[in-house]
């Protein structure tokens, strides 16, 4: 899926090393689930499984030829039309990618996969993504509290949703506001 503020695609398998070193990151992995350093043999061993999945997509989002994040929907549900969706950029990516790759993703979400309603989970502690997606209009349906253990503390689990009508009511003013940031017309 192009657009003015990049495009989501297929990762190439040229790209998976490129995508387990961004992974692998500190900045990146303190903000996922599984935060240990991911061997390469578990990141393929990963990736052949993703591929064989109905309910998964993943895309490589990308901005002038350059790879800059990943973007990807699990526990798709195409009867219910609902998804979880998780998003990483690389650790050296220009300021404003997350909004770019946020406003793909539920042009994608909303549109390609018809969905009803999109939801995910953030860590609490990573309040610049819960703003973010707040800024996007998702609402917090909910705090799990002492949801996951992390270096022997419990942490919540902040999860966040969107309906697609609240998508439509919200996609002009997330479109201008990243017209202007990316100078498009």
């Amino acid at each position: 899926m192009s657009h003015k503020f990049g495009l989501l695609r297929t990762i190439e398998d040229s790209e998976l090393e490129l995508i387990l070193g961004w992974r692998n990151a500190a900045s990146i992995r303190q903000n996922m689930y599984t935060q240990h350093v991911i061997p390469l043999d578990e990141h393929l061993a990963w990736w052949e499984r993703v591929r064989r999945r109905k309910d998964q997509k993943y895309f490589m989002y990308e901005r002038n030829d350059k790879p800059l994040g990943v973007v990807a929907f699990s526990e798709i549900n195409y009867r219910y039309a609902n998804a979880c969706w998780a998003f990483y950029s690389s650790p050296d990516s220009p300021r404003g990618t997350g909004s770019a790759m946020e406003f793909l993703a539920l042009e994608f979400a909303f549109g390609d996969l018809s969905l009803h309603k999109l939801y995910c989970e953030v860590l609490a502690f990573n309040t610049p993504v819960v703003k973010l997606h707040r800024k996007f209009g998702f609402q917090i349906e909910g705090t799990f509290r002492d949801q996951y253990h992390l270096n022997g503390a419990y942490i919540d689990i902040i999860r966040l949703g969107m309906l697609r009508h609240e998508w439509d009511a919200h996609r002009e003013v997330m479109y201008g506001k990243l017209a202007s940031r990316y100078g498009v017309v």
